[in-house]
């Protein structure tokens, strides 16, 4: 008599799954537009120069789709405001 297999953990599904492009070229493409300010066309030219076609309008969308997404992970890990962080 075989004992029975535990069930695996659901997998949770990555937000960046069913993308044609990998997700740290997203992440990179939303963060130098949030962060330096250059326009979704400029970040398209800074893409291609690296051998990345995207258009800008995609990177427009992944702004407005993972920019809420990478403020709440950075909220989580910053530190809280008023806390030193020398150690004691």
């Amino acid at each position: 008599m075989s004992t029975p297999r535990p069930h695996p953990d659901p997998v949770t599904p990555s937000v960046f799954a069913g993308f044609r492009v990998p997700s740290d070229v997203i992440v990179v493409a939303v963060r130098w537009h949030l962060r330096s300010g250059p326009s979704c066309r400029e970040v398209e030219e800074l893409l291609a120069e690296r051998g990345v076609e995207v258009d800008h309008v995609t990177i427009y969308r992944w702004v407005v789709r993972f920019a809420p997404l990478l403020a709440d992970r950075a909220d989580t890990l910053s530190a809280p405001a008023g806390v030193s962080m020398r150690p004691m």
